[in-house]
């Protein structure tokens, strides 16, 4: 066994020494980048990549303040040289060169058996017909079902089950809004009662985090080997529920019931998109799977995030609840889900409760960090020469809180600096890049900030909330921004 230990070390030594002496060298007009700190001979990055994922954006975060808009290169070895970048011009740069920043085997290998054919996983074609099917389904008289119908519903039971807790009785906020996003995705792009807390939630929450992981572990697949029993099977759960999606559609397809409800024509509507334009049923489960996470967990996740810093700034509430009172929706937020038209809850017509929610994703931003693979040899705008297949990297979580972008105060909640004469203001893709930006744009933007909207108003308005702990919240290893050990708060109605 010993010697068995040693061949490996070997192999694994031999693996890095040949991976830096072959790799095509980067370079800014002839000269080698910059390293971040804490780079080892040999090792580079590696060991600072392993750590929690909360602990290596301050470390992304220290390097912007280090680097500012400087490009620095970061290794890690056995896998292709990588730099990272702050610079919005060389962001943006990317987001308008999609066919040479793209998706690369680098993240496609990490990713493939959680999110197969899917958007998040795809190029080329196969990207542009899931795309165009997500666009017919959040076009506009869906949007407004979804945000006038289905959302107030889902939002109704929730604060009904809350009214109906006990005064003493703390509750995790992070799963109510995860139930009221499955619940409407669920339903609007499905036509399914998607449970939060079912076998395929658990499952798909604990597939994201070990995926995560391997963007960390430049040795996942040796690792895996023995400690990925849980993630096969958690893997086979969700794979699982993706064949229900798809089985369910095609069997309401094939039964054709009227329905009487408001709803009728569009439940279903994503699932349906995406069975009239792929014709593999494999295919369009992986979509199904891939539009569910990015519809649910990233805007649960956000609100969690929101109310997270409310609850530290009572000041932020009594702003919101004076913008409710002079732009009368109060009314509306106390009535009937089922009778009453939402048509006055609006992005537009509730701005500081935007300016809110785009305060909270940029400090806690849903998908912290984004990479791309170049394609070919190219450049980026300040004379950065990236070789093919080379990683290029930028941390959102760190962008968000540049001095050189926000200000001195970048690391404070401000919900104010969004605000301009009682109008919202917007910045850049590539200042803010929390939706991404280029043809990548997020699809489900305004349906995201919509159900935000919603959600802030109807729950400032009905109760008052109260951290349990008290203290400062962290993320859990995923993919995107879950937090750790969820949101307890204490619910009080007003």
């Amino acid at each position: 066994m010993p010697d068995l230990y040693i061949a490996i070390a070997l192999l694994i030594l031999s693996l890095i020494i040949y991976h830096a002496l072959s790799c095509p060298k980067i370079r800014r007009n002839g000269e080698a980048l910059r390293q971040p700190p804490d780079t080892l001979p040999f090792a580079g990055n590696g060991i600072r990549f392993l750590q929690d994922r909360h602990k290596l954006f301050s470390w992304f975060a220290k390097c912007e303040r280090i680097f500012g808009f400087e490009t620095f290169q970061i290794s890690v070895p056995t896998l292709p040289p990588g730099v990272v970048i702050n610079d919005p011009k060389n962001v943006e740069f990317v987001f308008k060169n999609e066919a040479i920043f793209g998706k690369g085997e680098f993240f496609k290998s990490r990713s493939w058996d959680l999110f197969g054919h899917g958007i998040i996983n795809t190029d080329g074609d196969l990207w542009r017909v899931q795309r165009k099917a997500g666009l017919q389904f959040l076009n506009t008289a869906n949007l407004k079902a979804l945000t006038d119908i289905a959302l107030p519903r889902a939002l109704h039971t929730s604060v009904r089950h809350l009214r109906r807790l006990g005064a003493n009785e703390p509750v995790d906020l992070e799963k109510i809004f995860n139930k009221i996003t499955t619940t409407v995705m669920g339903r609007m792009a499905y036509d399914m009662d998607i449970k939060s807390t079912g076998a395929f939630s658990r499952a798909f929450e604990y597939a994201s985090g070990a995926t995560g992981q391997r963007f960390q572990n430049p040795l996942w697949q040796v690792t895996e080997l023995f400690t990925g029993k849980r993630l096969r099977q958690s893997l086979a759960e969700v794979k699982s529920f993706g064949q229900e999606i798809v089985a369910n559609a095609v069997k309401a397809r094939e039964m054709k019931e009227p329905q009487d409800d408001k709803l009728a024509g569009i439940s279903g509507s994503l699932i349906n998109a995406l069975l009239d334009s792929i014709p593999d049923h494999q295919i369009v489960a992986d979509a199904a799977l891939n539009y569910l996470s990015a519809g649910r967990d990233t805007t649960a996740q956000a609100l969690t995030w929101t109310f997270y810093l409310l609850m530290r700034n009572p000041q932020v509430v009594s702003a919101i609840r004076d913008e409710i009172r002079s732009e009368g929706v109060a009314e509306t937020l106390a009535g009937d889900p089922w009778s009453d038209d939402y048509e006055s809850i609006r992005p537009g017509s509730l701005p500081y409760i935007m300016a809110v929610f785009y305060e909270a994703l940029r400090l806690y931003p849903p998908v912290p960090f984004e990479l791309k693979q170049c394609q070919v040899d190219t450049a980026l705008p300040d004379g950065t020469f990236l070789p093919k297949t080379s990683i290029i990297l930028w941390c959102t979580w760190a962008m968000n809180r540049s001095k050189l972008i926000w200000g001195d105060d970048a690391e404070e909640f401000r919900p104010e600096r969004w605000l301009e004469d009682g109008r919202l203001v917007s910045k850049s893709a590539s200042e803010y890049p929390v939706f991404n930006g280029g043809l990548r744009t997020c699809l489900g933007k305004k349906m995201a900030e919509s159900m935000a909207v919603t959600v802030i108003a109807k729950m400032v308005w009905d109760f008052d909330f109260e951290d349990v702990e008290g203290v400062e919240r962290i993320s859990k290893n995923s993919l995107t921004l879950p937090m750790e050990g969820g949101l307890p708060a204490m619910v009080n109605p007003r």
